[in-house]
């Protein structure tokens, strides 16, 4: 990427506060704070998103059209999941302190927090990161469409999708009344094999999807 930026210009910026930018804040324990180049002019191809989560609580399935994505682990633990689209599977990446996962651009993912005070540092190869909600997805798209498209009942559609008004982005809404948790999830819904790393040390790798194509 080429900076044309004025660096004799007094308007060059060197630092921010990302607490001065809240992206989302669902409450005291959840939420997301962003650094791009409209908050910090000097800043190259990359952007990034301060992400704070409790137990259970999840950045809600996206895609960045224009971006990839890696998330760092410094507190806490995650799942960060995506959807290979070329092999039709579900990859399921669980990140504790100092351990990344990554995400190619535009691909289907979201990250799940599997304990309390779970804080993640997701950081894009854009100066501006886009973003395309599956609640925005799931709403904006008429349930007819849906049911036509999938052979499935309007009604129920409707109803199952009514509660989606607006853009989550930290899910569950916090007026949800249904408790999932991830603990639960990570240990009785997702196999595992133990593998070896390049140093020699013990790893999972979480894989779920039959493998087919369409």
């Amino acid at each position: 990427m080429i900076s044309y930026m004025d660096f004799t210009s007094p308007s060059v910026q060197y630092s921010y506060d990302l607490r001065n930018n809240p992206l989302m804040r669902k409450d005291d324990r959840n939420y997301i704070n962003s650094l791009s180049v409209k908050q910090l002019n000097t800043l190259g191809n990359v952007s990034l998103l301060d992400i704070f989560l409790s137990k259970s609580n999840i950045v809600e399935p996206h895609t960045h059209q224009n971006a990839s994505e890696l998330v760092y682990c410094i507190s806490g633990a995650a799942v960060v999941s995506l959807i290979n689209p070329f092999t039709k599977k579900l990859v399921n990446i669980p990140i504790s302190p100092g351990q990344v996962g990554n995400i190619p651009q535009g691909w289907w993912h979201y990250e799940i927090a599997t304990v309390d005070n779970t804080h993640l540092l997701a950081i894009f190869d854009a100066p501006i990161p886009e973003f395309i909600a599956g609640s925005d997805m799931l709403r904006l798209t008429p349930a007819e469409i849906l049911s036509h498209s999938y052979c499935l009942d309007e009604a129920l559609i409707k109803e199952a999708l009514a509660p989606i008004t607006k853009t989550v982005v930290i899910g569950p809404p916090a007026n949800c009344h249904q408790r999932h948790h991830a603990q639960d999830y990570e240990q009785s819904n997702i196999p595992h094999t133990n593998l070896r790393d390049q140093n020699g040390y013990a790893q999972q790798q979480w894989v779920i999807g039959n493998g087919g194509h369409l």
